[in-house]
């Protein structure tokens, strides 16, 4: 191993799908991409853990393919969670911290943000972060950070964001069965964000819709900090399980007709058959097509817009909107997002960065991608050891992998 060099992993645990990406960072901060890998997902719906067998198992085979590509054994990770039952909450909390000579300092600001928690989220639901996005010393609001200054009364008021606490559990428990330790939780439109959002965007006010294989989930910014999070839990797999009821046909040719054939751009001229097939046996009427993935769309893309309504940013976003996630590879998707939402729309992917990037420039990309990031800026070190001694503690243990996981438990 380089001893100039630390080493993070994002792993993106999907329905449908499981991406893993490892990064290194030098001693000047500088971030490659060392390894990468995307895998069939297993054990989920809907974003959350249905048994622990099944994701621990995909995360193992997909980190594999990372593993050998970067040269280095993942213990730990920055992991994304998802799901309807993660939200976010606006609370405010407030501290006395002494005389009005008192210098604020790191102590006071997490006894603020204790405050701020306690008591306003469930005792059922674990806090996956608290973002402060306003202080207030002695009355005086508006401040941004307060470290420093002097006051007698310091109050907060902050986006906490969390998660059912069986879900969250579950989910690290899958992972640690794959000798894998979750070090943080992040919702995947906020890991996505911080793949693909700058700093003027977030000022600005602008949300990620991470368009996924059976969730869609939305993060809002404004003021550079995170404003909102939701979770719609419907996504582009409805889409292909539709076409395949309608068509009566099986869900890879569906999948194939959604992924080849069909455009968010549904005003355009187009021929009027769809075939299908090794040979082309299959010919399917486009309107009848069209007319399925339409109505879909329009019920996922009307969903969004009422979490935007709700988070009071219903066309108040002067940067629009970014789509990611693997929903966002539907050709002409964001010509039909623009009309539903009635705001600017692009594509999102992760861009700018060093190593074997290009590869993984792309929207399906930007949630592992951005786990990968946040952790390269959180913490010194992420224990990567080498490879051969994860492969033989493997073989030493033997026995078959269901027992392994729930040996763990």
């Amino acid at each position: 191993m380089d001893s100039d060099k630390r080493f993070v992993t994002g792993l993106d645990v999907g329905t449908e799908n499981i991406r893993a990406v490892i990064a290194s960072i030098d001693k000047e901060g500088k971030i490659a991409i060392v390894g990468f890998n995307e895998g069939k997902s297993a054990g989920m719906r809907k974003g959350i853990p249905a048994n622990l067998a099944g994701p621990a198992g995909a995360i193992d085979r997909t980190l594999g393919d990372a593993e050998r590509m970067g040269g280095y054994d993942v213990r730990s990770a920055y992991v994304s969670i998802n799901g309807s039952t993660v939200m976010s909450n606006h609370t405010e909390g407030m501290i006395a911290v002494g005389t009005i000579e008192h210098e604020i300092d790191n102590e006071d600001l997490m006894r603020v943000e204790d405050i701020a928690v306690s008591g306003r989220i469930p005792a059922n639901r674990e806090v996956l972060d608290v973002i402060p996005l306003e202080y207030a010393l002695d009355g005086q609001s508006g401040i941004k950070d307060p470290l420093a200054m002097s006051g007698a009364r310091l109050e907060v008021r902050a986006c906490v964001v969390s998660a059912l606490t069986p879900n969250a559990e579950n989910l690290k428990k899958s992972t640690a069965a794959a000798d894998v330790q979750a070090l943080k939780l992040v919702p995947t439109a906020v890991a996505a964000a911080r793949a693909v959002l700058n700093e003027r965007q977030k000022e600005n006010g602008v949300a990620v819709v991470d368009f996924g294989a059976a969730t869609t989930s939305i993060a809002i910014y404004e003021e550079g900090d995170l404003q909102y999070v939701g979770v719609i839990p419907v996504g582009s797999n409805n889409i292909t399980n539709d076409l395949a009821i309608v068509l009566a046909i099986d869900p890879e040719l569906a999948e194939e007709i959604k992924t080849r054939y069909v455009t968010g751009d549904f005003e355009s001229d187009k021929s009027l058959a769809i075939k299908v097939g090794k040979h082309g046996e299959r010919t399917f009427e486009r309107k009848e097509v069209e007319e399925v993935v339409k109505a879909r769309l329009e019920e996922i893309f009307s969903e969004i817009r009422k979490k935007l309504k709700s988070a009071h940013y219903d066309q108040r976003l002067p940067e629009g909107i970014i789509l990611t996630g693997g929903g966002a590879k539907m050709r002409d998707i964001d010509i039909f997002a623009k009309k539903c939402l009635e705001a600017a729309v692009k594509i999102g992917a992760p861009h700018g960065l060093d190593g074997v990037a290009e590869q993984i420039e792309k929207p399906e990309f930007a949630v592992s991608v951005g786990l990968a990031l946040f952790a390269a800026e959180e913490i010194d070190y992420t224990p990567i050891q080498n490879k051969k001694s994860k492969k033989q503690k493997k073989k030493s243990e033997g026995g078959n992998f269901l027992k392994k996981i729930f040996s763990k438990f």
